[in-house]
């Protein structure tokens, strides 16, 4: 073995180790979003929505990471699939349609246009296994739906993260109002039983902040050893308060904020300390005036213009800073 090539392979398997052994940890129930990201939830709106409500594709690319020791089948279940209850944003009536879809299979998570922050292209690869429509329907409101079961096996095998990728799209297929949902991994279908080593991640991150001004919510994308610069976007910030940015390295580096309706971006070095560790991106609501039903998305890409992932349990941990590392 060259140099060069054990070099990867301790890297693989330092990566792996960390996967494995937070994802097993009880930092959290395996829900995206995780209790430890203190957000509400994700939202998708339907296609006919303004942008300026907080949503800039209707669309949300979810991936969940089933480790390779997983042999016995699993599910993928939704809280508050439709939107018409309580949880959910109404514009006027009830009047929209959003669709679920379950992937697996050679390129579902691999595909370029998959891990894209603009939802062109190929980004529905690999193979459907599941699908259903949900519109405003007492029957889902505040309850779960259960994906699956899925055999593990079915999943793309992915190396780096130590098991197989199965893919869930959610998509706003008609109608004006904000779906609000949750994401369980779960060994049932009747309630959520963890998967141990099962982990959610995404490219891009469309989420609910808290109307409570006192929460403070993070998301955690993860820097790999190729990582020398990040681009920390946000979209529809809406005047609500103050982003910054956390790692070993950073300690609460202040983020430029984004307007109604459009992108903001922000570029910070990276050092070689945070190479292989999470960063945390924390969001702190703003006191006066209070904002509420502020729907927000958020992606981090590397010098390359290659999406970084947010994992829901962090990799190697919640960052803390450490005063002896000097930003270059």
């Amino acid at each position: 073995m060259n140099h060069k090539k054990g070099a990867y392979y301790l890297k693989s398997c330092c990566l792996l180790f960390l996967i494995a052994f937070f994802a097993g940890t009880t930092l959290s129930a395996q829900v995206a979003p995780a209790i430890e990201e203190n957000i509400p939830f994700l939202v998708t709106f339907g296609k006919d929505a303004e942008i300026t409500w907080g949503d800039d594709d209707f669309l949300q690319i979810f991936f969940c990471l089933i480790p390779f020791d997983q042999k016995e089948q699993f599910y993928i279940r939704v809280y508050d699939p439709d939107t018409g209850g309580d949880h959910d944003e109404i514009r006027g009536n009830f009047n929209t349609t959003t669709r679920f879809s379950v992937y697996a299979g050679q390129g579902c998570w691999s595909d370029t246009a998959a891990q894209s922050i603009k939802p062109t292209g190929n980004f529905k690869s690999g193979y459907l296994l599941s699908s259903k429509t949900f519109g405003a329907d007492p029957a889902y409101d505040k309850k779960y739906y259960s994906f699956g079961p899925f055999n593990p096996q079915e999943g793309e095998y992915a190396e780096k993260f130590g098991g197989r990728v199965f893919k869930i799209i959610a998509e706003g297929l008609s109608g004006d109002d904000g779906n609000l949902y949750k994401y369980n991994l779960s060994s049932s279908s009747k309630e959520n039983i963890d998967i141990e080593g099962g982990n959610f991640f995404t490219y891009k991150y469309h989420f609910r902040l808290h109307d409570d001004q006192k929460q403070i919510s993070q998301i955690y994308p993860y820097a790999d050893d190729k990582t020398i610069s990040v681009e920390v976007s946000n979209f529809d910030w809406d005047n609500d308060g103050l982003i910054r940015i956390f790692s070993v390295a950073k300690n609460g580096l202040l983020c430029d904020v984004s307007n109604e309706g459009d992108w903001i971006v922000n570029r910070f070095p990276i050092v070689e300390e945070e190479k292989n560790s999470t960063l945390e991106v924390q969001f702190i609501k703003s006191q006066v005036p209070q904002i509420k039903n502020n729907n927000v998305v958020v992606s981090v890409r590397n010098q390359y213009g290659i999406s970084l992932p947010f994992f829901v349990i962090p990799i190697g941990g919640v960052p803390v800073y450490s005063p002896k590392i000097r930003m270059k």
